[in-house]
């Protein structure tokens, strides 16, 4: 992943997450989501991050952040 080709567009807790990520997939828009807490997990150390990130192409950002606005989540 170019950290220039994609954007953070929501970070929350995990239910908040799928329900985005479903919704970005109704639209043919694929999220990447980064878990830093399942990343520390597997890595052997515990979990100290809460939140999850959900990252979009640059080119689906605008539609994406009309998508998660229409949601109502914080």
């Amino acid at each position: 992943m170019k950290k220039d080709s994609y954007c953070k567009i929501f970070s929350g807790q995990l239910i908040e997450i799928i329900k985005v990520k479903a919704e970005l997939k109704k639209f043919n828009i694929i999220p990447i989501i980064k878990d830093k807490n399942e990343s520390a997990r597997l890595a052997g150390f515990g979990s100290i991050f809460n939140v999850i990130e959900v990252f979009v192409h640059n080119d689906e950002l605008n539609k994406s952040l009309e998508i998660i606005s229409e949601l109502n989540i914080k």
